[in-house]
């Protein structure tokens, strides 16, 4: 399968988030080319900080292969992942991570810090940015546009 592929599921997971009046980001985990853990925010759905796509997807791939370690598997994200989510993929040993648009004031994987990418962690993660991007931004955008103008 195509890495295009999986970021459009990705997005569609967003597009959940959206929906739920969450920040819509989305991701999925992808091992041997098949989706083993999908998810989108669900931080205020939940009422839990640790909510984030990324951190529910890595939870139910990890499920799904009965291992903490997912050292073969691929994730794809819809925004730069955070500091927390960031740890998350280090420990779980993603191997690869996809993600959409950078998030200028709270990505940990080449924005604002390098996580992933840290010689002092036992894990580095390979990481391919820019796919799909106006996408993800432009949905991103219209959240907050739409957030602002209820605040009025």
């Amino acid at each position: 399968m195509h890495h295009e592929y999986f970021m459009r599921e990705a997005l569609k997971e967003a597009r959940k988030a959206f929906e739920g009046e969450d920040v819509p980001v989305g991701a999925v985990v992808v091992h041997e080319n098949k989706i083993i853990g999908r998810a989108h925010n669900q931080v205020e759905l939940l009422k839990d900080p640790t909510a984030h796509a990324e951190m529910l997807a890595i939870t139910q791939a990890a499920a799904t292969l009965g291992s903490e370690r997912l050292q073969e598997a691929r994730l794809y994200t819809t925004l730069e992942p955070c500091i927390m989510c960031a740890g998350a993929i280090v420990l779980a040993r993603i191997k690869e991570l996809f993600y959409a648009a950078p998030d200028p004031k709270a990505g940990a994987c080449g924005s604002l810090f390098d996580i992933v990418n840290d010689n002092r962690l036992n894990h580095q993660v390979k990481v391919i940015h820019g796919m799909m991007k106006e996408e993800s931004r432009n949905l991103l955008q219209e959240f907050f546009k739409n957030l602002r103008a209820e605040k009025r």
